[in-house]
């Protein structure tokens, strides 16, 4: 006697993959996230192995997962995927202090951000 399950909200062509509280600020992550949107995950996945911006590995861990689910969860075909969404949302944020002169203080923000990657399978007409 539970609740009843909730409908998928993706098609079944679809699989997700989330991470949260990623310690980096959503604009630096926006430009990670972005690149990769649209591609094959097979280039994607090349294209952050050799990025030089230090949130691409978490992008990547994120990509091979959604990669994971959908051929593990969801038996979608793995050289048809290809990224479809790629969203970064804003997360909490750190407020800490740096002592200054005269009594001052200075803010330092630490944020945070959350990161949503989709793949869908495209059929063979499309590859």
């Amino acid at each position: 006697m539970g609740k009843k399950a909730l409908p998928r909200q993706l098609s079944e062509k679809e699989a997700i993959a989330k991470a949260k509280m990623i310690r980096t600020s959503p604009s630096k992550l926006s430009l990670v996230a972005a690149s990769i949107q649209g591609k094959k995950v097979g280039k994607a996945l090349a294209e952050l192995e050799f990025s030089r911006k230090r949130v691409a590995d978490e992008v990547k861990k994120v990509l091979t997962a959604a990669i994971a689910n959908a051929e593990n969860n969801h038996n979608l075909d793995v050289d048809q995927l290809v990224v479809s969404q790629a969203t970064v949302g804003k997360a909490l944020v750190m407020k800490r202090f740096r002592a200054r002169a005269k009594g001052r203080a200075a803010r330092i923000l630490k944020p945070f951000s959350n990161l949503r990657i989709i793949v869908k399978e495209l059929g063979e007409e499309k590859a």
